[in-house]
């Protein structure tokens, strides 16, 4: 399996929900990706937070389903990335004064890890020195 780049939370789920906030570029590179036979990582702490935003009436409870869903048929672009002691170790090259929020730093360390594009709209994310989809 060849991992293609890294969706965030929002990323994933506007993929999903086909919502027009995600954008032309990120929209194609998942397309491509699937058209290629390629994946798009989700990073667990996404599932972890789509609950979190669940509690938080912020999110529908079908998104948590919607996002699991996706990653368990194999023939779906997403696939879970499990976070490991092998990304933790990547996430050390994301500085913290780039990319502050924990969870994003989590996102970007599995991008850092597979050295492959963050796929993300989040400000802090794109200043910070990764490779970027957007």
């Amino acid at each position: 399996m060849t991992i293609a780049g890294v969706a965030d939370t929002h990323t994933a789920l506007w993929h999903l929900f086909d919502d027009k906030r995600l954008s032309v570029a990120a929209e194609a590179f998942i397309n491509d990706a699937a058209t290629a036979r390629r994946k798009i990582a989700i990073s667990s702490i996404s599932l972890a937070e789509v609950v979190y935003l669940i509690e938080k009436n912020r999110l529908p409870p079908s998104a948590y389903e919607e996002l699991t869903q996706a990653p368990a048929d194999p023939e779906h672009v997403f696939t879970e990335a499990a976070f490991t002691a092998a990304i933790v170790q990547a996430m050390r090259q994301v500085p913290r004064a780039e990319v502050p929020d924990m969870p994003d730093r989590m996102v970007a360390g599995t991008a850092v890890y597979f050295d492959v594009p963050v796929i993300s709209r989040d400000r802090r994310i794109r200043a910070a020195s990764l490779k970027m989809v957007w």
